[in-house]
């Protein structure tokens, strides 16, 4: 069959907040047809993963790593609902997924919605800098492409999983929200490397 169109994936997944990954895979196996793609969605409980995001999250673990020799350490804290989730496998090894992934990637913010917004519109002066000579709405979608690419190196949620670089950590984390069937929430991080920002 013809490939999946990316307007076809965006509609399923605002309808039923999955992943983009996970949307794109139901949509394959449905054959393109939206309807039997959320019937595979909800089979699996991605599609209610994003309907539990109401729910409030203060259970969880704080969680470190301490990679290199001691070069590079990270500190997380990840909520979940229950105890008795902060305790599951899963949730353990999502877990570290994440402190290994925060090592490895250095994010500098958990999401979008933490990035200073005069860093971000720092960042559409310069993108629209590099692209002259072209119609302005033009420029608008190649701006706006850029940013999204200047997100997914700096926000964790954004940035691809070190593991399985075709899943993104919100992909992931809405995963395990669906296995495990309670909302997580990565609340916040710290990610410490000997000698950073110590020569200025």
């Amino acid at each position: 069959m013809s490939e999946i169109s990316a307007s076809v994936v965006k509609e399923l997944r605002e309808k039923t907040n999955a992943g983009m990954m996970d949307c794109k895979r139901a949509l394959t196996e449905a054959n393109g047809d939206l309807a039997a793609a959320e019937d595979i969605l909800r089979k699996k409980g991605i599609a209610s993963a994003g309907k539990k995001s109401s729910r409030a999250a203060k259970e969880g673990a704080i969680a470190s790593y301490i990679h290199l020799q001691g070069k590079v350490g990270v500190l997380v804290e990840i909520n979940c609902e229950t105890d008795f989730v902060a305790k599951n496998d899963i949730f353990r090894d999502f877990v570290k997924d994440v402190t290994l992934h925060i090592a490895a990637a250095n994010p500098l913010y958990v999401s979008r919605e933490e990035v200073p917004e005069k860093l971000i519109l720092a960042e559409r002066a310069i993108c629209a800098a590099q692209v002259t000579g072209k119609p302005a709405n033009i420029v608008e979608k190649i701006v706006d492409g850029k940013v999204d690419k200047f997100f997914s190196t700096i926000c964790l949620l954004d940035q691809p999983f070190i593991k399985n670089p075709d899943q993104t950590i919100k992909d992931l984390l809405t995963s395990k929200i669906a296995e495990l069937g309670e909302n997580m929430v990565i609340r916040r991080f710290t990610r410490y490397m000997v000698g950073e920002d110590l020569g200025e």
